[in-house]
């Protein structure tokens, strides 16, 4: 009866296009499958008794505390202004550079990913930010708005990105469950800081090269991009610079720093980031009770829908194992030709596709754990399966139509920005990722050398 597997898997992916509630929707759908299927004999409700422990260890997980840690530090330093000033400055900075404006884009991009690790709050600080002023100053809109989106997706794969502790966690489960399936009763451990430090080269791969596509649009198409070299550089700049970048690059090596050197955990790095929002909010004349009631708030919001995805999740991990699809997901990718590469292959396209129309989060709780298991009990590298999954969603992020931070950016861009200027702009930056992905894909050492190297693993 595996076949009520893939059943379940369709209807639960034909609710989620029609628009009902993720979390309600991986639970209810779950349920009614697991009493049908006991019908007929073909599930035992046993596998549903331990949903209690699963709840239990989902709540009690203390790398899943990073979580409202670092929505929280990302809220708060969205409403301290970094990015205003940041933008202000390093568009200052760049007058010197053709397409200087777009750069500075990229590299405010860089730093709030860096900082907030949250895609929808950049894409949409940015879109209010630098949209208006790159239209204003002449920059065609589709290049415009492709380095608007493209920066403001940083945030997938730069840490600390929420997507790499999520991904983090489930590839943890996934990996020690593919060593006992291989008879290995004392299983290697996958931390969400080897996923960090895999994923630097790769984002910084990202950034240079959308900074050197706006700089060959600007060499290549001048009427595209203004040329504002030769403008009188504003007098205090050299103080600006000090003031914008130095707090939020001080938040950064805080947080970062303390994983990459061992000092800390995530989850401890997040509780620092989020005292240290605080303090720039503070510095900046931003911290009032009003603004701590609306950040508090938001960050409750976000993070009750982030676990009760959990919480429908493990319904759903549940009732899949127990009519028989992990069986049947192992045994369909292990008969492949080719091997691992036909089962990469597909595994991926099949997550580009699905990043169209889900969100990473349920991706990243419905698909992985259940292709993971079986890739990594083929021999294929956590980290560089996490880093794969990760750029892949994010380009999935910014595929028309559904690309999620193009709906970001749409909803607060001027209204003289045409959605198809906006899915045009947005594809050479899709061609770039993809050409990152590629090159991981044939050269694994750029995730797993740094790793290495820092952990002696």
């Amino acid at each position: 009866m595996e076949w009520l597997s893939l059943l379940l898997f369709a209807l639960l992916f034909i609710a989620l296009l029609i628009g009902f509630p993720v979390a309600l929707t991986l639970a209810g759908i779950s349920l009614l499958f697991a009493l049908i299927a006991n019908l007929f004999g073909a599930f035992d409700m046993a596998f549903l008794q331990s949903i209690p422990n699963r709840i239990f260890d989902i709540m009690g997980n203390e790398t899943l505390i990073a979580v409202p840690l670092f929505v929280f530090m990302g809220i708060m330093l969205e409403k301290s202004k970094i990015a205003e000033n940041l933008l202000t400055t390093m568009d200052e900075l760049m007058r010197g550079i053709k397409g200087g404006l777009g750069i500075a884009v990229i590299l405010v991009g860089m730093l709030l990913a860096a900082s907030t690790g949250i895609v929808g709050a950049t894409v949409v600080t940015m879109g209010l930010l630098a949209l208006p002023t790159m239209l204003k100053q002449g920059y065609c809109p589709k290049l415009a708005s492709g380095t608007i989106c493209a920066s403001g997706t940083l945030g997938q794969i730069i840490p600390p990105s929420i997507i790499l502790i999520l991904l983090g966690d489930v590839l943890s489960s996934s990996y020690q469950q593919a060593q006992l399936n291989q008879g290995i009763f004392s299983p290697e451990t996958l931390a969400v800081g080897d996923l960090f430090v895999g994923a630097l080269f790769p984002g910084m791969m990202l950034v240079v090269l959308y900074m050197l596509y706006v700089f060959y649009q600007a060499i290549r198409h001048p009427d595209k991009v203004p040329n504002h070299i030769g403008n009188p550089v504003p007098a205090g700049l050299g103080l600006r610079i000090i003031k914008s970048l130095l707090p939020p690059l001080l938040l950064i090596f805080l947080v970062l720093g303390s994983i990459l050197g061992g000092l800390s955990t995530p989850t401890e790095a997040a509780s620092l980031g989020a005292i240290g929002a605080l303090l720039l909010a503070a510095i900046n004349r931003q911290l009032s009770l009003a603004t701590l009631q609306d950040v508090m708030r938001n960050t409750t919001k976000i993070t009750a829908m982030i676990f009760l995805i959990f919480i429908g999740a493990a319904f759903f991990s549940l009732v899949f194992r127990g009519l028989g699809g992990d069986d049947l997901i192992h045994d369909l990718l292990s008969d492949l030709p080719g091997g691992i590469f036909t089962a990469m292959l597909i595994v991926m396209a099949i997550m580009f596709i699905l990043g169209f129309f889900l969100d990473f989060i349920e991706i990243t709780y419905v698909i992985v754990p259940v292709v993971a298991p079986v890739l990594l009990m083929m021999g294929v590298d956590p980290i560089w399966l996490g880093i794969m999954i990760a750029i892949n969603l994010q380009t999935a992020f910014l595929t028309p139509p559904f690309g999620f931070a193009l709906f970001y950016l749409k909803g607060v861009a001027p209204p003289e920005l045409k959605t198809m200027d906006l899915y045009k702009g947005v594809i050479p930056f899709i061609a770039i990722q993809l050409g990152v992905l590629v090159t991981i894909a044939i050269w694994p050492e750029i995730v797993t050398w740094l790793p290495s190297v820092i952990y002696n693993n």
